[in-house]
């Protein structure tokens, strides 16, 4: 028997985290008698603000920093994690998890809502931390494989989503800014040689701010500096409400207040003050007072007027039901309960919202619960042209057949926080009037921008090594696939511009002797891929970090009816892997299911096909025959699994997320029993196999059983373990037969 080797398996929230308390002690089993240790580290909200705050915390109630440990650990060449959907957290949620872990018993200081002691500077730079995309850029030390499984599109073919039909005469349509945006004000620049590089804001009267002392560039480095003009954007959005008045579309705004956690919460905030412009401008003064924070959302709002007398309350609700009257009609994310898509920033997420539309008609919910035409507001216009050019395209040529499409899989520079999501600790909103400029170490200026008060200032920068290794994956996905390969890259962008020389200068390292490798600007680059999807036909996409998320739900939405079935696999810069299990934009609305019915139809095929290819990379790095074979047969397992039709349903009663893991543990099991490559796993599991096969209906009894009633598992982003646990493995004879191994 080879050494043990060690699989990470990370814990994270919502409804994938509760899929782990089944499917996890499945894995442990198959595995364990195979020289592979699957561990597991707590990278959730919850354990995350924990490990930040410990100061605050009783010697019983400190955890470790799963997430730094972790950070260290993708350097290495053992690295072989298995990574689960985890929130990034918008300020609502963060501030929702503070409360739930305090009134557990957790001392830790509330989200301070204005810095004004060292306390409150302190405290926030704790959860600065941790809200948004905290944990993606400090585990992605490698590029981005994204793909569609043969076994997952095929299915997709022969089991089609629904496509809503398009008209020509639609009138949705993107709305983005011609001037003033980050785009049009981009600058970019790369350094020859190493240095180091502080932020200053200088206002009118020369008086210097420094707003980062210290930003480390090597060799080769690309920076980016951009502004976003505050002016420019408010004078948008008026514009916008007014042409969705006239137009009669639903107004909607998409953003990635999620990721982008300090730029995009202030656009979403001016979103909310422009629409309501008349109700702040008669109660601005009342709003202060109770500390609304539109940035948080309309609800932020909504929720604060509680704190008013009955009668201030009720005036400025009939002024917020008269604003709804005189504006556009504005998207629904819940028509049933009144939640607006200005409701709260996370609720709308542009690379899951926008797709959806588009598989939609086109359209959005109203407030009588109707599909209608809209306008999507996506206020920087870096990549809104990708979702004109496929809503032109629809019009053009009517919805996409599921059962014909090709494949989109994308080659995405995001190592060492690469690009956009990188930028957090270099975005700025300016306090006044001045200029912003980037300094090297000799004091000479790199870039600087005129800004005005109000303003979005930010600094992202892409290492020159990760650049190389994205040249490197695209030329490797193209040789593998023969399949044309398309960097998607603005040559009128600054920073693309940057980008392009680079792959000029890398790009003939390879031999690409007969492979269709070209660079188009996002525009073009998606009417020429949806041409060949349209005609069956396959594409690479090779695009930056933020185009990267966007096209990995753009296309997989349109071809597979959701993200969450894609391929994610990170091959990390020193040797090891990271292997992803899709996307988790609808784990809440599952967790309230669950908690409600008892029924959890989150979909765990992510979790089979990272873990198939986490074996396999185990079997290979560590000469391990089994977990090739565990590997291997977990993928003829998942195929019968996705034939059977055994994915979760939606409604209570029938298969849940538990009965789905059954099946696929039992396929797993009759695939080793069947197959000759290894004789111990044969031997081992053909029992094991025929035990879950004849077994099969007590077990599906006893799962079902455990549905159709509200429970208590103690917590949303904090649950209690056994409570969980208890509620996510009720079958008795299925705990069994685990055991026996």
């Amino acid at each position: 028997m080879t050494k043990t080797a060690k699989i990470i398996y990370t814990k994270t929230d919502e409804a994938p985290a509760l899929a782990t308390y089944s499917f996890l002690p499945i894995v442990q089993a198959f595995t364990k008698a195979s020289g592979i240790e699957i561990a597991t580290k707590d990278i959730s909200l919850a354990a995350r603000i924990l490990a930040n705050l410990s100061e605050y915390l009783n010697k019983d109630q400190k955890v470790t920093d799963a997430l730094a440990e972790l950070g260290n650990l993708v350097k290495s060449p053992e690295a072989n994690i298995i990574k689960l959907p985890n929130i990034s957290a918008s300020v609502p949620q963060l501030k929702a998890a503070i409360k739930e872990l305090q009134d557990s018993g957790f001392a830790i200081p509330n989200y301070p809502d204005e810095v004004v002691t060292e306390e409150d500077k302190k405290v926030m730079a704790c959860y600065n931390k941790v809200k948004g995309s905290a944990v993606n850029p400090v585990l992605r030390e490698g590029n981005s494989d994204r793909r569609a499984p043969k076994a997952v599109k095929n299915y997709a073919k022969k089991n089609p989503h629904s496509m809503g039909a398009w008209s020509s005469d639609s009138k949705t349509h993107v709305a983005t800014m011609s001037e003033g945006d980050f785009f049009h004000n981009e600058k970019s620049v790369t350094v020859k040689n190493a240095t180091d590089v502080k932020i200053v804001h200088l206002d009118i009267n020369r008086n210097a701010t420094v707003l980062k002392e210290s930003t480390p560039l090597l060799a080769g480095e690309i920076i980016d500096a951009t502004v976003l003009s505050k002016k420019a954007l408010l004078n948008f959005l008026e514009a916008q409400i007014k042409d969705a008045k006239e137009k009669e579309v639903l107004f909607s705004l998409h953003m990635k207040a999620t990721m982008m956690k300090v730029s995009d919460p202030i656009i979403f905030g001016h979103g909310v003050r422009v629409f309501f412009k008349e109700l702040f401008a008669k109660h601005g003064k009342t709003f202060e007072e109770i500390g609304v924070d539109v940035n948080n959302g309309f609800g932020n709002l909504v929720g604060k007027l509680d704190e008013l007398p009955a009668d201030k309350k009720a005036e400025i609700e009939a002024d917020i039901t008269a604003a709804f009257k005189n504006n556009p009609a504005v998207a629904m994310v819940n028509s049933d309960k009144g939640i607006t898509n200005l409701h709260v920033p996370s609720d709308v997420i542009i690379d899951a919202s926008m797709p959806a539309m588009i598989r939609t008609s086109g359209q959005m919910w109203n407030a009588a619960g109707k599909l209608q035409d809209t306008k999507a507001v996506i206020p920087d216009s870096s990549y809104a042209g990708i979702y004109q050019a496929t809503i032109d395209f629809c019009k053009e040529n009517g919805a996409f057949d599921p059962t014909t499409m090709g494949t989109v899989s994308n080659v995405g520079l995001m190592a060492q926080k690469a690009e956009e999501y990188g930028s957090h600790d270099k975005t700025f909103e300016t306090q006044s009037n001045g200029v912003v400029r980037v300094l090297d170490s000799d004091g000479e200026i790199v870039i600087e921008h005129n800004v005005e008060a109000g303003d979005i200032w930010r600094m992202c920068q892409a290492k020159d090594a990760p650049i190389q290794d994205w040249i490197k994956l695209a030329v490797n996905r193209a040789k593998a696939t023969n399949t044309p390969t398309v960097f998607w890259l603005d040559k009128n962008r600054a920073h693309d511009a940057e980008i392009i020389k680079k792959i000029n200068t890398y790009l003939p390292n390879y031999d690409t002797t007969g492979l269709d490798i070209q660079i188009l600007a996002p525009f073009e680059a998606t009417e020429f891929t949806l041409q060949r999807v349209k005609a069956g036909k396959d594409t690479i996409s090779v695009s930056g970090n933020v185009l990267r998320d966007y096209l990995t739900d753009l296309f997989p939405i349109l071809e597979l009816g959701t993200s969450a079935k894609m391929l994610s696999i990170v091959p990390l810069m020193n040797g090891g892997g990271l292997f992803e299990t899709g996307a988790g934009g609808s784990a809440p609305k599952h967790v309230q299911q669950f908690l409600k019915e008892g029924h959890l139809r989150w979909d765990s095929l992510g979790e089979f096909l990272a873990l198939a290819v986490s074996l396999e990379h185990l079997g290979q790095t560590n000469d391990n025959e089994e977990a090739l074979v565990l590997a291997e047969t977990l993928d003829d397992a998942t195929d019968t699994f996705l034939d059977n039709k055994k994915s979760p349903s939606r409604k209570v009663g029938e298969l849940d997320n538990r009965g789905s893991h059954f099946y696929l543990a039992t396929y797993w099991a009759e695939a080793l029993a069947n197959q000759n490559k290894n004789s111990t796993l044969k031997n081992r599991f053909t029992a094991i196999a025929n035990e879950l096969k004849i077994n099969e209906n007590t077990i599906i009894s006893e799962l079902n059983a455990a549905q159709g009633s509200a429970l208590n598992i103690d917590g949303y982003y904090y649950p209690n373990e056994e409570l969980t646990s208890k509620e996510m493995r009720p079958s008795a004879t299925l705990n069994t037969i685990l055991s026996k191994f």
